[in-house]
């Protein structure tokens, strides 16, 4: 059965009728603002960005929230997503957690044995968002490397992984992210 995408009104609908909270909601509509901006960037840089992809991701990377707030909320996200036909959307969930997991760390974590690393420039730019807004609050990127810091180790490879995607992003956007 192919998959098919929502309207922007579905996904915020689906958000809500899974369970989440206005403050999940917030997130979510913050993360796509940011998202959709760093498409627009990245668009004038020359890049080709399917900005409703973008959007939809977005909104829905945070679903699984319905179920737990804890690191499954990525892996419970895409099965939510896999439910309702939502292939395409379901790696926006499960790839926004952190940098990016690598399989070996996944398998640490106790998250199924595979990568969960965001691998398409629209997958970047959601998980980037994400990284940079927290709550609905847009953060200096300085700050969010130094919570990674602070919470996993300074010599966690998590850090290299948030760096490189900040200067992917960095050069998506022509520095202006």
């Amino acid at each position: 059965m192919k998959s098919f995408r929502p309207t922007r009104e579905e996904a915020l609908s689906l958000l809500r009728a899974a369970g989440c909270g206005e403050g999940v909601v917030r997130h979510c509509l913050a993360v796509e603002r940011k998202a959709v901006e760093l498409a627009e960037l990245a668009e004038g840089n020359g890049l080709r960005v399917d900005r409703e992809l973008v959007s939809l991701g977005a909104l829905l990377h945070d679903v699984g929230r319905a179920v737990t707030h804890g690191i499954r909320h990525g892996v419970e996200g895409g099965r939510m997503l896999r439910e309702r036909n939502l292939q395409e959307l379901a790696r926006f969930a499960e790839n926004h957690l952190g940098a990016g997991i690598p399989r070996e760390e996944a398998r640490e974590l106790g998250l199924p044995d595979r990568d969960f690393l965001p691998l398409t420039v629209e997958e970047k730019l959601v998980a980037y968002a994400d990284k940079v807004m927290e709550g609905e609050e847009e953060v200096e990127f300085g700050r969010i490397l130094r919570r990674f810091e602070r919470e996993l180790g300074p010599g966690h490879p998590a850090l290299a992984r948030l760096r490189k995607l900040h200067e992917e992003v960095m050069r998506m956007t022509g520095g202006r992210g």
